[in-house]
C-alpha cells in the first residue's frame, strides 16, 4: 500500500481483499494504540483485536473495558503508519471513527499531532491579530447591552462600525501556544493566544483539534478557567477580555453556553466565528437570554410506558433489590445496578429476551442458553456487589453513574427529602435524536413545592460537570415555559411551579474536580446550583455528607 491511501469504501464485492490488505497491514507489529472518536487510547495486543468476514461484511472486533465489541467496517484509509476504519454497529444506529497506531510510533504520531496543532495555533494568533488592526475590532464590555449592570472594571469600548479609512495599530502576538493536554503525554486541545494592543492586552483560545458540538462544555471549562488565571496574573496592562473563536457547526453551542453566564463575565466575553477555510474570522452578535424561550424546540417525547412482561417479573424476581427495568422506544432493558444485562424486544408480535454485557454476543434466553444465563447472573452477584472482594473487577467498576442512579431511583428522598420518590425520570431524553441535544438528563424529579430537579451524577472527576448540568437546565426550562412538562403528565397531576428548575450537582465528597468552585461561581446566579457531596462508599447505600448552594 502507498504511505497514504485514499478512503476505501467496503462492499461486498472487495470485503475479502479488504480483510486481506488490513491484516497484512497489523502483522508486523505486537503492540497498538486503538482510540475511538479522539477518545484517550487503548493499549492493546494484536491477539486482541481482529479483522474478519462475517455474512458478507467485513468485521473488525476489539476488546475493550466493556468486554469484546464488534463494528462493522464500512471505509477505512492509511496514513503513514496510522490505520483509519469507519465503522458502525447495532445496525447502523452507532457510528464511530476508529484510529490504529503501533506503539513504536505513537511518540512520533503524539509530536506530529502537537507541531500540527502548534501550527494551527499561530495561524489562529496571526488571523486575529489581523483583524483586529483594520478596522473591524472587538466589541467592547456593554456596548451591545443596554440593560447591563457593571460591576466589573470597565474596559475599552471599540465601535463596531468604525471609519473605513481608521486605521488602527496591528495587534502584536505575545503568546500562542496550546493548552495543558488531558495526559501530561498528550498535545492540547486548545489555543492560548495573548495579543498586544497599545493600551490593552486580550486572551484569545479557540479549538485547533476536530470542532464538535459536543466538546462545546470543555471548551468553555478550559477556557474559563484560563481566563481566570490570566486576571490574577500580576503583568501590566492586565487582561479583561477574552476572545473564543469557534467553527460555524459549535457556534449555536456556544452561544448557548455564553448566554448563562454570569453578567460581569459575559461582558468580557466576546464569541468569534472563523470562516471554514480558516481564512477570516468575524465577531457574532451575543445572545440575550429571552432568545433561548423563542427558539425552536424539538419535539417533547412523550414519558415510555413499561408494560408488564411475565418472564421481565420472574428475572426481576431473583434479585429485586439490584435488577431493575428502563423502559426504552423499542422494548425494555434489565440492568444490574445500573449495568444492562438483558433486553427485552417485541418481535412478529411476541416478546423476546436477549442477554449479554455490551460488547460482547448477545444470546436469546431460551433453553439451548439457560447454562450461560445462569453464568452470567452469577458473575454480576459475584462481582456487581457493594462487598466485592476483586475491586478491580471490570463488573464492579463499570458504569458507576449508572449504579449510583439505580441505587437514588429506589429512593430518590436519600439525596433530598423534599424530593417525591414517584414518579422519578432516569436517563431522560428532551428530545428524540439528533447529533448534539440528545443527551440525557440522568435524573428529572420534582419537588413537593412544585419544582423541577435537574440531578447530574458523577463517581469520578469531570470537569464538565457544571456546563453539563446548566445545558440540562437551559433545555428542561424551554420546555417548561412552553408547558411541554405539564401537557405530557410526566408528574401525573402535580401542578408545576412557575419557577425554573433546581440544579443539583452530586459526587461522591473527594470525587469533585478541583476546578469545580471557581466554574460554578462562572453561572448567572438566578440559575439555581446546588452542590451535593456524598459519601465515598456509596454503594452500599448513599448518605448526604454536605451540601449548599455554589453560585450565588
Amino acid at each position: 500500500m502507498s504511505p497514504a491511501n485514499p478512503t476505501q469504501s467496503v462492499n461486498a464485492g472487495s470485503v475479502n481483499r479488504d480483510e486481506l490488505e488490513l491484516l497484512e497491514f497489523v502483522h508486523p507489529h505486537a503492540e497498538w494504540f486503538i482510540s475511538e472518536d479522539g477518545r484517550l487510547p487503548l493499549e492493546v495486543n494484536r491477539a486482541e483485536f481482529d479483522f474478519y468476514v462475517a455474512h458478507g461484511r467485513l468485521i473488525f472486533s476489539c476488546w475493550t473495558q466493556r468486554g469484546v465489541r464488534a463494528w462493522r467496517v464500512t471505509h477505512w484509509n492509511q496514513a503513514g503508519e496510522k490505520l483509519v476504519l469507519q465503522v458502525s454497529r447495532r445496525m447502523g444506529a452507532e457510528a464511530a471513527t476508529i484510529e490504529l497506531v503501533p506503539r513504536a510510533s505513537a511518540k512520533a504520531l503524539v509530536a506530529t499531532i502537537a507541531a500540527a496543532r502548534q501550527a494551527r495555533c499561530e495561524m489562529l494568533a496571526q488571523i486575529v491579530a489581523e483583524k483586529l488592526g483594520v478596522g473591524d475590532r472587538v466589541l467592547g464590555v456593554g456596548a451591545n447591552d443596554s440593560s447591563s449592570n457593571f460591576d466589573a472594571t470597565p474596559v475599552e469600548s471599540i465601535d463596531l462600525h468604525p471609519n473605513p479609512d481608521t486605521q488602527y495599530p496591528a495587534a502584536k502576538i505575545e503568546r500562542a501556544t496550546l493548552s495543558p493536554g488531558m495526559r501530561r503525554d498528550q498535545p492540547g486541545r486548545y489555543a492560548r493566544i495573548i495579543l498586544r494592543l497599545p493600551h490593552e492586552r486580550i486572551a484569545v483560545t479557540g479549538t485547533v483539534a476536530q470542532s464538535d458540538p459536543r466538546n462545546v462544555d470543555s471548551l468553555f471549562s478550559s477556557a474559563l478557567l484560563w481566563f481566570t488565571r490570566l486576571q490574577t496574573a500580576p503583568k501590566r496592562p492586565p487582561i479583561n477580555r477574552l476572545l473564543i473563536v469557534v467553527d460555524s457547526n459549535i457556534l449555536e453551542a456556544a452561544r448557548q453556553r455564553h448566554v448563562l453566564l454570569r453578567d460581569s463575565l459575559r461582558q468580557r466575553i466576546e464569541l468569534m466565528k472563523i470562516d471554514d477555510e480558516w481564512r477570516t474570522v468575524e465577531l457574532t452578535a451575543a445572545w440575550e437570554r429571552k432568545y433561548l424561550w423563542r427558539k425552536r424546540l424539538a419535539r417533547f417525547p412523550r414519558p415510555l410506558e413499561t408494560p408488564a412482561i411475565g418472564r421481565v417479573d420472574e428475572i426481576v424476581a431473583t434479585a429485586p433489590h439490584a435488577i431493575d427495568v428502563v423502559a426504552s422506544r423499542h422494548g425494555q432493558t434489565l440492568r444490574y445496578h445500573g449495568l444492562p444485562f438483558a433486553r427485552v424486544r417485541r418481535v412478529m408480535e411476541r416478546d423476546r429476551i436477549w442477554f449479554g454485557i455490551e460488547g460482547s454476543n448477545r444470546q436469546s434466553l431460551d433453553e439451548y442458553h439457560q447454562r450461560d444465563w445462569w453464568k452470567l447472573l452469577s458473575d454480576l452477584q459475584t462481582y456487581r456487589h457493594e462487598s466485592c472482594r476483586d475491586r478491580r473487577h471490570w463488573f464492579y467498576r463499570a458504569a458507576g453513574e449508572a449504579w449510583l442512579e439505580s441505587i437514588l431511583r429506589r429512593d430518590i428522598s436519600k439525596l433530598d427529602p423534599g424530593l417525591i420518590v414517584a414518579p422519578l425520570h432516569a436517563q431522560f431524553r428532551t428530545s428524540h435524536g439528533g447529533p448534539t441535544g440528545a443527551r440525557p438528563i440522568d435524573l428529572l424529579a420534582l419537588r413537593y413545592d412544585g419544582r423541577l430537579a435537574v440531578i447530574e451524577l458523577k463517581v469520578s472527576e469531570d470537569r464538565e460537570h457544571v456546563f453539563q448540568g446548566v445545558d440540562y437546565w437551559r433545555r428542561v426550562e424551554a420546555h417548561r415555559r412552553r408547558g411541554h412538562i405539564s401537557s405530557a403528565k410526566l408528574f401525573g397531576d402535580r401542578e408545576i411551579s412557575d419557577e425554573s428548575p433546581l440544579v443539583y450537582l452530586v459526587a461522591p465528597t473527594l470525587r469533585f474536580h478541583p476546578s469545580f468552585a471557581t466554574l460554578a461561581k462562572t453561572i448567572a446566579p438566578d440559575i439555581e446550583i446546588y452542590r451535593f457531596d456524598i459519601n465515598e462508599d456509596w454503594r452500599g447505600g448513599v448518605r448526604v455528607v454536605r451540601r449548599g448552594r455554589v453560585n450565588a
